[in-house]
């Protein structure tokens, strides 16, 4: 499951305010995961900011080495190896906490979440490749071997099994805001707690600037050279966005999102951004992929179940317009 709809830093100038007394603004950026990571942060010196920024990359990397599903030597890849062996493995703990929130997330969606997603995702890759639909019986296949109720976790003994042969597990919809969570902790390990990190779009942020109160982050329009849908003022809490402006299809007149249903094995076909605030980056992350699913109805019940969460659903409509619906507390993120 993968993400892709927009969210900026707005203002850079502001943001790169003189220094304070004791604090610098610093920014750092790298690739992993295959996608740009940003990370702003202020720091008393520069030796700081780069020990803390190279601390916190040196995790996600970490992290892509364990969670990649595009890596035959990851170690989830190798956990997807043993797809229908009949064995249990044992997982790391960064794979372990992955596939631990996906699977009580995937109960608590009914399924709209769903780390075993893997096969219709390739499925509708190669869609978008091929500008092709695939066919019913690719999608029958596909569809005997995705279902979290086949990926089996042993808390005691701290071991995963996937029971169908042909399953694959694709962690998309989660991994990004789990990595940036993890760097997060790594950077206030090192003293830094003024920062922003951007992982593509999926932002964490920390303390605000100084003298600021807080991020100032602006939600993509769904429609070309539109202004934003929403401006943020953000801290400590995540935001992800989930919809279908940068990666779809259009085949026989019907456009298919990049976001796979994991219980009907297609493409979503409504147009709707669903941009989620969170206490940390893995639930905001795993939350806008199942609402994407769900729906605006569903998709605010889900949210219910989770504590200091929001979210604001952004529709094109059937005429090219666009309505915007957000949940009770998206307004206490709503920048003035």
């Amino acid at each position: 499951m993968e993400n892709s709809l927009g969210m900026w830093i707005v203002g850079a100038g502001l943001l790169a305010a003189s220094p304070t007394a004791d604090m610098t603004r610093y920014e750092f950026s790298q690739v992993h995961m295959g996608m740009p990571f940003t990370l702003i942060l202020y720091a008393p010196d520069e030796a700081a900011a780069n020990r803390a920024s190279t601390a916190a990359f040196e995790r996600i990397a970490e992290l892509d080495r364990a969670l990649s599903d595009y890596k035959p030597d990851s170690e989830l890849s190798r956990l997807t190896a043993t797809a229908g062996e009949g064995r249990a493995v044992p997982v790391g703990d960064d794979l372990w906490r992955v596939l631990l929130a996906s699977q009580t997330l995937s109960e608590q969606s009914a399924g709209a979440f769903d780390i075993t997603v893997g096969p219709y995702v390739k499925l509708w890759r190669r869609a978008r490749r091929d500008q092709q639909f695939p066919s019913e019986k690719r999608l029958a296949e596909a569809r005997e071997q995705v279902g979290y109720q086949h990926l089996k976790l042993d808390a005691e003994r701290k071991t995963a099994l996937l029971e169908r042969h042909g399953m694959r597990l694709d962690p998309g919809g989660i991994a990004v805001g789990y990595a940036l969570d993890e760097a997060g902790e790594v950077l206030r390990a090192l003293g830094i707690d003024s920062f922003l990190f951007d992982g593509s779009g999926d932002v964490l942020a920390g303390d605000p600037p100084p003298d600021k109160p807080g991020w100032t982050l602006a939600i993509a329009s769904p429609l070309d050279n539109a202004p934003p849908s929403r401006v943020l003022k953000l801290a400590n809490a995540a935001a992800t966005t989930a919809g279908d402006t940068m990666q779809f299809v259009e085949l026989a007149g019907k456009r298919y999102s990049h976001i796979v249903d994991p219980r009907t094995g297609l493409g979503l076909t409504t147009r709707l951004g669903v941009t989620v605030v969170a206490p940390d980056a893995m639930t905001a992350d795993s939350l806008d992929t199942a609402i994407s699913v769900l729906g605006i109805e569903e998709g605010t019940r889900l949210l219910g179940k989770y504590p200091d969460t929001a979210a604001l659903f952004v529709q094109v409509t059937g005429d090219g317009g666009v309505v915007e619906t957000e949940t009770p507390g998206f307004k206490q993120f709503v920048s003035p």
